[in-house]
């Protein structure tokens, strides 16, 4: 198991945390952003990094795992693979998440979902309603990136991280930097 510095000089060596005015997919704004593609290019930091949080649903009876485009995509497939299992990933149709290209998930699956990043769980929380939907048992979430201190409650039996950072997120009206007039970034694979 990775301690939590050895896990944030992992984000730090990869140049994954980054400082400015972000707007986030939330549409909340932070000045502080975390982008896991960076730490992610790298396998030998995704398989360590999976691994760590495999470790906790070893002996959970995990039948596939499965995690949201872009973000979840390579975690899927890397905790899958440490956890001998099939990984699927959803993406995005008419603004929900769905399963395509003859994903499906088998009646009373146990699913792990997995994610980049968490800030308030939009992303997760839909792919965790389409698994009971299609029948299948959510045993968990394992996300790399958790910016919310570990106060987010995503109402499945175990949640994981790597990493937990308590980063502030502001509603656009509310914003510091907004006010200043700083221009607002929107990195991340979702523009609307």
């Amino acid at each position: 198991m990775l301690t939590q510095n050895e896990i944030l000089e992992i984000f730090k060596e990869s140049e994954a945390l980054l400082t400015g005015h972000f707007k986030l997919t939330s549409g909340k704004h932070s000045d502080q952003y975390v982008q896991c593609a960076q730490v992610l290019q790298y396998p030998q930091y995704t398989e360590q990094l999976c691994g760590h949080m495999a470790e906790s649903f070893r002996d959970d009876g995990v039948d596939l795992v499965i995690g949201p485009a872009m973000g979840g995509v390579t975690l899927s497939y890397e905790m899958a693979r440490q956890l001998g299992t099939p990984s699927l990933f959803t993406e995005r149709v008419d603004n929900r998440m769905a399963l395509r290209r003859n994903f499906h998930i088998p009646e009373g699956a146990r699913v792990l979902v997995t994610e980049d990043v968490t800030t308030t769980g939009g992303s997760v929380l839909e792919v965790v309603d389409l698994v009971r939907q299609a029948g299948g048992e959510v045993v968990g979430t394992a996300v790399l990136v958790d910016r919310s201190g570990g106060s987010l409650d995503l109402g499945v039996p175990k949640q994981i991280s790597a990493l937990t950072l308590n980063v502030v997120a502001y509603d656009p009206q509310d914003c510091p930097m907004c006010r200043e007039g700083q221009p607002v970034v929107k990195p991340g694979s979702r523009k609307e």
